[in-house]
């Protein structure tokens, strides 16, 4: 089998991961929640990782990390904490429905909503975004990378344009945490989502929110915190606020060995070699004239992901193809980015996403560049029949 399909899920790990998920059953109890040496365990555990994910995005201090299941836990947070009913808020056309849709929500209990459009490789240019920008802007709500056409947008320029009018950016950082460097200061991200387990090759189930020192987020849930409990309303200090219930601290665990992995081996190194891959795919296909990739492929700095299609073949049928005859794992679809298949015309084919992973080998890529070959030549010939 070969596993192209990282900006869904990494599949491939380093095997640290699911050891320290193991041991962690014979570990860990509930952080916060007593002070025998399970507990306390826990609590070490959750520390030393909320450290090293401060560490990797370079924020102020480790309280500003709060744990969440996933990136879209992380954005509903931020989302609904910090936007009103007379707020207005910019976003893309190029968003992900974790981002879209509690933007929906919001935009239905009365906030303004503007969504910049993209040009024809899909990217976002901050001239357009600032045209948006009103005296009651709130935030601006975007990706870091597309998941669709791994475009990486220049933060530091929408930052400089959001904080100018004293509106927040709050970023979607799913398809980049840990496979692109991230600065949270140097760039001007107020708001950080994460989710766990792609790029920062944990568990499922894990991930976060990364905010701004002095910037306070209204909580999402509330319930047991393990500190006040007669108090009536729920602790406001980071990251207790955004932490309500029992953390997930088997995969925080897991999350803690891939970070150590991560900042051992290197977030440029692990792009590099990602990058190097993703090209030598381009380069594979580049020449075959039924194929049309979505996305700026020349582009200095891009998320290792290459979405096609194969003339007008509907893409679930080239993704099947892809695993029942080459046993290659892609994702077909829309991929949970209406706007952006929308803005590229493909709403009804969808695309075919091969995403690359550090793990993944020479070998493997001219595989499928082969497979790719060998389906468009099989489309071609159909065409003329």
């Amino acid at each position: 089998m070969i596993y192209l399909d990282s900006a869904a899920t990494s599949f491939l790990k380093p095997p640290q991961v699911a050891e320290a998920v193991c041991q962690s059953f014979g570990h860990i109890g509930n952080a916060g929640r007593g002070a025998h040496a399970p507990t306390l365990n826990a609590s070490r555990l959750l520390y030393s990782t909320r450290e090293k994910l401060a560490q990797l995005f370079h924020a102020e201090q480790p309280a500003c990390v709060a744990f969440a299941s996933n990136a879209t836990q992380a954005l509903n947070t931020a989302i609904n904490g910090l936007i009103g009913p007379d707020d207005h808020v910019i976003t893309t056309v190029c968003e992900h429905n974790s981002v879209l849709r509690p933007l929906f929500r919001k935009e239905q209990e009365g906030t303004q909503l503007s969504i910049v459009p993209a040009d024809e490789e899909g990217k976002i240019h901050p001239s357009q975004l600032k045209a948006c920008i009103r005296k009651n802007t709130r935030a601006v709500v975007m990706h870091h990378a597309s998941n669709v056409t791994g475009n990486v947008t220049d933060l530091a320029k929408i930052a400089a344009i959001a904080h100018d009018t004293g509106a927040l950016l709050i970023v979607d950082a799913a398809q980049t945490a840990g496979s692109i460097p991230i600065d949270v200061q140097t760039m001007g991200i107020d708001v950080l989502c994460f989710t766990g387990h792609k790029g920062l090759l944990g568990p499922q189930g894990t991930g976060g929110i990364c905010v701004r020192k002095g910037l306070h987020i209204p909580p999402f849930l509330v319930g047991g915190s393990g500190v006040h409990s007669f108090d009536r309303e729920h602790p406001s200090d980071m990251p207790t606020v955004l932490e309500a219930g029992t953390a997930n601290g088997h995969g925080i665990a897991g999350l803690e060995a891939a970070l150590d992995f991560l900042l051992e081996t290197g977030v440029e190194t692990m792009h590099q070699r990602e990058t190097k891959l993703m090209h030598r795919f381009v380069q594979g296909i580049r020449d075959i004239d039924t194929i049309t990739v979505y996305g700026d492929m020349d582009a200095a700095v891009r998320a290792p992901i290459v979405t096609l299609n194969i003339g007008n073949a509907d893409a679930a049928e080239v993704s099947d193809i892809l695993w029942e005859d080459y046993e290659i794992c892609v994702r077909a679809g829309a991929h949970c980015a209406p706007l952006m298949h929308r803005h590229f015309g493909t709403e009804q084919q969808g695309a075919v996403r091969f995403s690359f992973s550090y793990w993944n080998t020479e070998e493997e890529i001219d595989r499928a560049v082969q497979a790719v070959r060998e389906i468009a030549a099989d489309y071609e010939e159909t065409i003329h029949a």
